[in-house]
């Protein structure tokens, strides 16, 4: 259950993230712009809360580690949705990445 929790904390956490880069790419700004602050806002807000009750049962020697995971979904999202660039450097990186968190969820 707690890992779980772990992973949904960071599926809200990334989708915030990307609600912040396409309100920055909104040029205009205004209304549009507003409304995806605030979608990321709400999303930051509930994986705040998900945290809390993570941390009430994981030490955060061993949760904190598997936010890493939102470095994954986050390059992985961005890669399919804007087709951002994503070097061989980047994948690697990721794998490592992967590689960490799946050692960190072992444990869990």
């Amino acid at each position: 259950m707690n890992l779980l929790l772990i992973v949904l904390v960071s599926l809200l956490s990334c989708a915030a993230q990307l609600c912040q880069k396409q309100a920055a790419l909104m040029a205009s700004g205004g209304r549009r712009m507003a409304l995806w602050v605030a979608l990321s806002l709400l999303l930051l807000g509930a994986a705040m809360l998900l945290w809390l009750l993570v941390l009430r049962s994981v030490p955060v020697s061993q949760a904190y580690p598997m936010l890493s995971l939102n470095f994954v979904l986050v390059a992985a999202a961005a890669r399919l949705i804007w087709r951002e660039a994503y070097t061989l450097q980047q994948w690697l990186g990721t794998l490592l990445i992967v590689a960490g968190v799946a050692l960190m969820g072992s444990q869990l």
